[in-house]
């Protein structure tokens, strides 16, 4: 077990990126009709959009040994180390309302995003 994977089966030690019901429900539902149990909701971030930054969601079915793994209701989220610098203390949530239903990060590290939620900046 490493280090993190130690830090994170405490219980007093909150993940550094949130996850939450909602979202871990939908993703589950998605893989089922995927077909696929082996995948995960890999969330990264990356230089673009109208903000600066874009997040993106990708299933993948492999975790790289630097990635940080949160675990909800027998679903898996994946971030990578350099996306983690602008996701810590984030939740990735799933909303649905009259306009759609869709992933989103509320991030406390955003200093602005665009309408569409999928862009910020830092």
């Amino acid at each position: 077990m490493s280090e993190y994977e130690h830090q994170m089966s405490t219980p007093e030690k909150a993940p550094p990126v949130g996850f939450s019901e909602n979202a871990a429900n939908r993703v589950a539902a998605l893989i089922a009709q995927q077909g696929n149990p082996n995948l995960k909701l890999r969330l990264s971030v990356s230089g673009g959009g109208c903000s600066g930054f874009q997040y993106s969601f990708d299933f993948d079915e492999e975790q790289k040994d630097d990635d940080i793994v949160v675990e909800r209701n027998g679903v898996t989220l994946l971030v990578d180390n350099m996306s983690l610098l602008y996701l810590m203390g984030s939740e990735v949530d799933f909303v649905e309302d009259l306009v759609g239903a869709s992933f989103q990060v509320k991030n406390p590290n955003a200093t602005s995003s665009c309408g569409c939620g999928t862009s910020f900046a830092i």
